[in-house]
């Protein structure tokens, strides 16, 4: 070959590897991995069928996911102009998850607590909700209206949440082990293992939704838990020093107005599959 032309088919090959190289890094970085537990209606759930709402789990063929925090993670990869993949993960792997890069935000239905705050950063907040106990209707406790009523019974949370830290308000209860999931919770109470379990008003809909004999009691003000600002809003979990993506986000957020946040949660409560509960 003329010196000319292997020189030219060099540089064309060259070119050709660079533009794939970068063809492969846009199409990484177009990808934006969320993880939840796919576990705690109606934040976030697993279910077999695919709909107009749901999302592939990523790595689990034939699993999709839906909820609250789907359709919010679904608008903020729009506005990032992302591929969203939902990855499924235990609620004690998010966290660790997220600071090895395993995946690019957490949006569970989080609380970007203080204790959180010293391992990862926060958007702002997507929702706000207050703390209930869920129960059965049939239970003593059905006609209690402060948490004194409460006396005698016994009680969990969610392991690793401000839900299990609270029940030390409740004086005279019994504080059962924490538990993992949702979902091990309502199979305790319907067992009757325990009285009761702390969780957000959403979780509390949809729980009594799914399960025709629990119901859930709310506290009138100054009846209830004391609890700040921060244990019951929702964030958006974002690796320590990203502040370009968190303010990107909050931008996203802010154009998410009050009542289409209402809409979207109670569109999570009707959607959630029974089944799955």
């Amino acid at each position: 070959m003329h010196r000319s032309k292997f020189i030219t088919a060099l540089l064309i090959i060259s070119i050709l590897f660079s533009l794939a190289s970068c063809g492969g890094n846009q199409q990484q970085e177009e990808t934006i991995k969320v993880g939840m537990e796919c576990n705690y209606a109606p934040f976030n759930w697993t279910q077999s069928n695919e709909t107009a709402t749901s999302v592939p789990i990523d790595s689990v063929p034939g699993a999709y996911a839906d909820g609250y925090d789907v359709q919010m993670a679904r608008k903020i990869a729009e506005g990032l102009g992302k591929k969203l993949v939902i990855v499924k993960l235990e609620w004690d792997g998010l966290t660790p998850a997220l600071v090895a890069g395993d995946i690019d935000l957490i949006i569970a239905g989080m609380s970007p607590t203080a204790e959180r705050k010293l391992t990862i950063d926060f958007t702002d907040a997507y929702y706000a909700s207050e703390l209930v106990v869920v129960i059965r209707k049939d239970s003593q406790y059905a006609s209690a209206d402060s948490l004194d009523d409460f006396a005698g019974a016994v009680i969990t949370g969610q392991l690793n949440t401000v839900h299990y830290d609270v029940i030390d308000q409740m004086e005279g209860v019994t504080k059962e082990n924490a538990m993992e999931t949702f979902p091990a919770m309502i199979v305790a109470l319907t067992s009757g293992k325990i009285d009761g379990y702390i969780s957000e008003l959403p979780g509390a809909v949809s729980a009594a939704a799914a399960n025709s004999d629990l119901t859930y009691v709310r506290f009138a003000e100054g009846q209830g838990f004391v609890a700040a600002e921060e244990d019951i809003t929702v964030a958006v979990g974002v690796r320590k020093g990203e502040t370009e993506l968190i303010n990107s986000i909050n931008d996203i957020l802010a154009s998410i107005s009050g009542d289409e946040r209402q809409k979207m949660m109670q569109d999570a409560v009707s959607n959630q599959p029974l089944s799955d509960m």
